[in-house]
């Protein structure tokens, strides 16, 4: 027969589940937080061609100039169409641009879609800046509609500062639409029929 444990050997396996258990949480949590601090940390840095958000226009627009292609893709399992209104533009660095995407909902359903860019070349990306755009916001489309979105966009000046960036005169901006699949409205259950009885 094994002898019973003592008080210290219980207080230390109480130890070790505790760590492990907060362990296994800490893992959980990091798991669920990985992609908004991925996606966090790339529209901070420009990290992956991702462009950065700006709330203002800068101040002047340069002589130099270059060409912005537009690029869009739909995911399989979206029916739509999904195209820019022009597949380039000539633009100065530092001057504001807006552009035009627009998407047809082909399906004889009601769909739901997102959108995600980046651009390329990928070292472009915090030079890229955008202050209105469609990305990352839920598009509801009825059967058969169809919806222009708005982008407006400049090229950050400080690109010309970098050294690395001498021969670019070109960037292509990217977005592709992914489904978002709508929770299923409840059943309701409204109960069996009532049977004949006293009013």
């Amino acid at each position: 027969m094994n002898a019973p444990r003592t008080s210290p050997q219980r207080r230390r396996d109480l130890v070790v589940a505790a760590a492990c258990g907060a362990f296994v949480a800490a893992m959980v949590g990091a798991a669920y937080a990985a992609v908004p601090l991925y996606n966090w940390f790339c529209r901070t840095t420009g990290f992956a061609g991702t462009p950065q958000v700006a709330a203002a226009a800068p101040s002047q627009a340069l002589d130099r100039r270059l060409k912005v292609r537009f690029d869009a893709n739909v995911v399989g399992g979206l029916p739509w169409r999904f195209e820019p209104e022009q597949n380039s533009v000539e633009v100065r660095i530092g001057e504001v641009v807006t552009v035009h995407y627009r998407v047809i909902n082909q399906s004889a359903r009601e769909t739901t879609g997102i959108a995600s860019y980046n651009v390329s070349p990928p070292t472009a990306g915090p030079y890229f800046s955008k202050i209105n755009c469609f990305c990352f916001a839920e598009q509801r489309l009825a059967a058969g509609e169809t919806r222009d979105m708005t982008v407006v966009f400049f090229v950050d000046p400080a690109l010309v500062k970098d050294a690395e960036q001498d021969s670019l005169d070109a960037i292509t901006l990217s977005y592709t639409m992914y489904p978002v699949r709508q929770p299923e409205a409840p059943r309701v259950d409204r109960g069996s029929p009532r049977q004949g009885g006293r009013s």
